[in-house]
């Protein structure tokens, strides 16, 4: 009842279809990577219930992909494959760090529902909708909501049909969430700062991914954009 009572208040259903509204476009991208992961799922020898229970408890496609990766390869250590995965996610902390200034002053009940829910898309559009509209706890939840059930869906989708798509890679598959990430970034890069900031991570990503193990080149991009992102702005405004 507590949960209940505390997600009602303040909410708006206007700003919440709108929440949903602005995130239709990106889950057009998201639908061919959860049906890749309910077919990998099966692939790995997981069921049916397994694999759901996966999206609907952890729904973080990264950290999926990689826990089932792992299993496949025989990986059978929970600790191990824990702590692969938080490091895959770290960058959530950076990410979480942006909208502090917004949720903190939100019961924890909401704080936690909306950090459930922020995957890289949903934020992408919760910054977006900052942008255009000023933030909105219901345009956040609003977005979540539509990618966790778009997410529920595809991997659904997948499970069904993963006995007839033994090998979804050869689908092209996984050009999704890459192209998924590149439509939510190219908007972003409305001035200079922006864009030097995005030469510079990716650059950054390239050189770590070639001497570096794992997936660290996604947290050493993120904080080096972080750092000289804030810099920059920095400079600009001391400069006006």
């Amino acid at each position: 009842m507590y949960v209940e009572e505390s997600l009602k208040v303040d909410f708006k259903a206007a700003e919440f279809r709108q929440g949903i509204y602005d995130s239709i476009p990106i889950m057009l991208g998201v639908i061919p990577f959860g049906i890749t992961f309910g077919v990998v799922g099966l692939t790995v020898g997981l069921s049916p219930f397994e694999i759901m229970l996966m999206s609907l408890v952890v729904f973080a496609g990264a950290a999926q992909f990689i826990s089932t990766t792992m299993i496949g390869m025989g990986v059978m250590d929970f600790g191990l494959i824990v702590f692969t995965t938080f490091l895959i996610n770290l960058r959530h902390l950076l990410m979480g760090a942006s909208l502090t200034p917004y949720v903190t002053k939100l019961p924890l009940v909401r704080q936690a529902v909306l950090a459930f829910g922020m995957v890289d898309e949903t934020y992408a559009i919760t910054m977006d909708g900052i942008q255009k509209y000023g933030y909105s706890q219901s345009y956040q939840l609003g977005s979540n909501t539509v990618m966790y059930l778009t997410w529920a869906a595809a991997t659904a989708a997948g499970v069904a049909i993963g006995e007839y798509i033994p090998d979804p890679l050869a689908w092209g598959l996984d050009f999704a969430m890459p192209a998924t990430f590149l439509a939510m970034l190219v908007p972003r890069l409305v001035n200079r700062v922006s864009f030097i900031v995005c030469i510079l991570a990716a650059a950054v990503a390239v050189v770590s991914a070639l001497y570096l193990p794992g997936k660290w080149y996604i947290i050493v991009s993120c904080i080096v954009a972080t750092v000289v992102g804030g810099l920059l702005e920095g400079g600009e405004q001391n400069a006006k």
